[in-house]
């Protein structure tokens, strides 16, 4: 299969470049295109063989759920099978925007879809090339992200190409996304509104809406500070409890005084590299000077956790290109968005973390 790659200008949308991309929707095939988090490789949420698809170019367990995006309220009531009014206060504050919120689905929605679950995932988007294929293509859209399973997510059309050249049809480049990691997922059928999945949208900023406290998984909280394999708890959304977002070498995170992190790791730099290992580090602004390893990248300045957020994945990608043998990387406990970062940048190393 030939890939097509098409740049759309998102300040000036070439309506004849969307249709073609819609048209392949309604056709049952696949489009990749960006959000304002991540890249998404999308299909007709509601066709069982479109959204069969989606798993087969990724590589992603069949059990792993799909985020429905929409364009307009509506979309929610036609296939929610009840609409809590959480989810309108919500939409109202967030929507378009990074969060994902979880109901109970009605039978239009297809379980290949749903990863055989009872309940659907949906979200808005807030970015203009997204809501412009949902809308002319008439669909929702299911749409992970658009990399193959396990790898870091892409924020360019350049790493889905990397990813899916060959095994989609199209890729509307539409530039580098703006948050760069994926949507908070919030679970409103349970008796309280519980977070499956950290994002750029906070507890704090839930729960200011909705005038109700806002639970996280417990089983993300344990796999986000311990061995998921030795955790009490597993994660309630499918997808938390696969790998994800790792690079292909070994990554390893140090937490701990940042004077120490340094010292710390500039130690594993040395006796990798006597090893012969070529050694990546994930530095800041402020420390990157300081490391002595083949490769460092700063994922920005440390008071800056949108950047951090932003660049990540792309760090994480960079590395691949490098061809390191190990990664060694500071930790980002960001006071707003840092339960995010870490939750991706755990999962990318395997839950590997020495504290100093």
């Amino acid at each position: 299969m030939q890939t097509k790659l098409i740049r759309i200008d998102s300040e000036h949308i070439d309506i004849v470049k969307m249709r073609e991309a819609a048209t392949l929707i309604r056709e049952g095939e696949l489009v990749a295109f960006p959000t304002e988090t991540v890249y998404g490789l999308g299909a007709d949420a509601l066709r069982p063989e479109a959204s069969a698809k989606i798993y087969e170019a990724k590589g992603r367990p069949s059990d792993n759920p799909l985020i429905v995006h929409i364009c307009r309220f509506e979309e929610l009531e036609r296939i929610a099978k009840i609409v809590p009014e959480q989810a309108r206060k919500l939409a109202e504050a967030f929507w378009p925007g990074p969060l994902t919120m979880v109901v109970w689905k009605n039978e239009k929605v297809p379980y290949t879809t749903t990863g055989g679950m009872d309940t659907v995932a949906v979200r808005m988007p807030n970015h203009p090339v997204a809501l412009s294929l949902i809308a002319e293509s008439g669909c929702l859209i299911a749409a992970p992200s658009a990399n193959t399973s396990g790898k870091p997510s892409p924020t360019e059309a350049g790493h889905v190409a990397d990813d899916m050249d060959g095994r989609i049809p199209m890729i509307l480049d539409g530039g580098a996304v703006g948050i760069g990691i994926e949507s908070t997922i919030v679970d409103l059928t349970e008796e309280k509104p519980m977070i499956l999945r950290p994002g750029y949208i906070t507890k704090q900023m839930l729960e200011e809406v909705l005038g109700e406290e806002v639970i996280i998984d417990p089983g993300i909280l344990a796999t986000d500070t311990t061995d998921p394999s030795q955790a009490g708890q597993k994660p309630k959304a499918p997808g938390m409890r696969y790998k994800h977002y790792a690079p292909k070498a070994d990554l390893v995170l140090v937490e701990g005084d940042t004077d120490k992190v340094v010292v710390e790791i500039n130690n594993l730099v040395e006796d990798a590299q006597i090893d012969g290992k070529r050694v990546g580090v994930i530095a800041t602004d402020e420390t990157m000077n300081r490391y002595k390893a083949d490769v460092v990248f700063s994922i920005g300045a440390r008071d800056d956790e949108d950047a951090i957020a932003q660049h990540l994945y792309k760090i994480l990608r960079e590395f691949d290109e490098q061809d390191v043998d190990a990664i060694y990387s500071e930790s980002f406990k960001t006071p707003r968005i840092g339960q995010a970062i870490m939750n991706r940048l755990l999962k990318a190393a395997g839950y590997q973390v020495l504290y100093v």
